[in-house]
């Protein structure tokens, strides 16, 4: 049975994943906005796939454009993706606080005022500090370095409210380093652009060292859609755990693909815990969708010179 979902946010990596994936498997995915560039998703899926999307262009720092889109959606469950990233945030903190919080209250008050079954939105695990352990659980105290992180808890906490006052369920996930084709902003994203680089030739550093956590955007995409979809009543956070790997151990999966040794590393550690610890959001959601780190380089690096072939492949962030 077809289910309609809003998703905020769904022109950047994971919701181009989540809106593929819902109109593959026959749902109906509803899409809020600001931004019109659907190229993301174009690198994923089909024009069939395009096609079936719903778009409404609208800011989430507007509550009145919210609610009105949520209540001609239909929509049963929201997955609220929505947000500018660390390096934003910190150019404009101002700016983040009223996409990142404001917008993710706005979110919460229409699902409740419309009387949503689930939202399932993105948290971080930004919200540790270097002061976590290596391998960190959801128990261990948030010290965010960053605005992002600071406004991810702030997120984590106006969920719980909502459902202590109101009922609302909500499930909060924190993925760390997500890649895969479509990741192409802030500085996690080097491990993607690394792959892009080996296939075109060119040669790029990542810009920190050490380990991190690493996830498939599909894998992350099907966590948040199982979230909206079966997720017991409460206001639950979840850490999303991939694979926990060295960053030369990436670099070594590019290499072996066929790429000549252009791929370098430079920089510290990211000062973020390297392994998220995710047996909480696997007792309650039982087991997600996981990609194995050297099938998902490969993968990967293969669609990049697919697209290359056809002409479709952009390198302009590689610049940047």
């Amino acid at each position: 049975m077809s289910n309609t979902y809003l998703v905020t946010g769904a022109q950047g990596c994971i919701g181009a994943w989540v809106v593929k994936l819902l109109v593959e498997r026959g749902d109906r995915a509803v899409v809020l906005d600001l931004s019109d560039d659907n190229s993301r998703l174009a690198q994923i899926a089909g024009s069939e796939v395009i096609a079936e999307v719903e778009y409404q262009s609208g800011d989430i720092t507007d509550f009145a454009t919210v609610s009105r889109v949520l209540e001609e959606s239909g929509a049963q469950r929201i997955i609220h993706l929505a947000g500018l990233q660390v390096p934003f945030c910190k150019a404009d903190p101002a700016l983040g606080a009223a996409v990142n919080v404001l917008g993710t209250v706005h979110i919460l008050e229409a699902a409740k005022r419309q009387g949503i079954q689930r939202v399932a939105y993105a948290s971080s695990a930004a919200v540790y500090g270097p002061d976590a352990p290596e391998r960190v659980g959801e128990d261990v105290a948030c010290h965010p370095t960053t605005h992002y992180g600071v406004y991810k808890c702030a997120n984590e906490g106006s969920a719980r409210i909502y459902f202590q006052d109101d009922g609302l369920t909500s499930v909060g996930l924190r993925p760390l380093t997500v890649y895969g084709v479509a990741r192409d902003q802030g500085l996690t994203s080097d491990i993607t652009k690394a792959m892009k680089a080996a296939v075109v030739g060119r040669p790029f550093d990542i810009r920190f060292t050490g380990a991190t956590d690493v996830i498939h955007a599909r894998d992350a995409a099907w966590a948040f859609i199982i979230a909206a979809d079966t997720a017991p009543p409460g206001a639950h956070v979840f850490n999303l755990h991939g694979d926990r790997c060295e960053i030369a151990e990436i670099i070594d999966l590019i290499h072996a693909q066929g790429a000549s040794d252009c791929i370098g590393m430079t920089g510290v550690p990211l000062p973020i815990p390297p392994e998220m610890v995710d047996e909480s959001i696997r007792e309650v959601l039982g087991d997600l969708p996981r990609t194995a780190l050297a099938d998902g380089v490969r993968e990967t690096m293969d669609a990049f010179r697919a697209l290359d072939k056809a002409g479709r492949l952009s390198v302009r962030e590689l610049d940047v």
